[in-house]
């Protein structure tokens, strides 16, 4: 049975969340006074908490609703990072030309979705498992073109015919975070007869 649903966060719920990624090093101190630092995470992952979206006994049913569907921490599901949800900036929309997939070879017509952070040899780049279906727009070699499909469950992109060797593949696309519930219970506040309030709703980012 999978434990992820492909459902989305109810995008009111999302509006109001704060969070944002988050790295771990391991920082040791020499007696020097010196740092050596190391990290076991190849990615970043992401933390969220929905409390600031909840203002009304409305928003609590639908976070309830929500909550209970996924079983609280049991079952993943995407979430909408106001912040970071295109391949380029959030106000505007995908381009063909916003990210580079990597370079052609004559035979190859699978390609992963990724978005790239930065540039030169300290650019972080990003897998994009959660791709949102039909907002894709590719390009080889600097033209737009149309055959291509994509898995939206994957974000695996597969080309009609593979891109000549040496030519430029590069894709715009929105996408989700993968996510989970990081409490199996909800901590809510009633504070008047039609207001309500969630203490704390954590969420994590999850590999897919």
């Amino acid at each position: 049975m999978s434990t992820f649903h492909e459902e989305s966060l109810p995008l009111a719920l999302a509006l109001g969340a704060s969070g944002g990624p988050t790295r771990r090093t391991d920082v040791v101190t020499l007696g020097s006074g010196r740092e050596q630092r190391n990290t076991p995470w190849c990615h970043s992952r992401r933390r969220y908490d929905l409390a600031g979206a909840v203002r009304s006994l409305d928003d609590l049913h639908v976070l309830i609703a929500f909550f209970e569907a996924r079983r609280g921490r049991l079952f993943g599901f995407r979430f909408r990072d106001p912040s970071d949800w295109r391949s380029g900036p959030p106000s505007r929309a995908p381009s063909a030309f916003d990210q580079s997939l990597g370079f052609g070879d004559g035979q190859t017509r699978v390609f992963a979705l990724q978005k790239t952070y930065g540039s030169g040899d300290s650019a972080y780049a990003r897998p994009i498992g959660k791709p949102v279906a039909g907002s894709a727009r590719v390009a080889i070699a600097g033209q737009e073109i149309q055959g291509f499909s994509l898995d939206a469950r994957t974000g695996t992109l597969t080309l009609t015919q593979a891109p000549a060797a040496g030519s430029a593949i590069t894709c715009g696309f929105a996408f989700d975070t993968p996510v989970r519930f990081d409490t199996d219970r909800l901590e809510l506040s009633f504070d008047a007869f039609a207001a309500g309030r969630a203490v704390a709703v954590p969420l994590i980012e999850i590999l897919v």
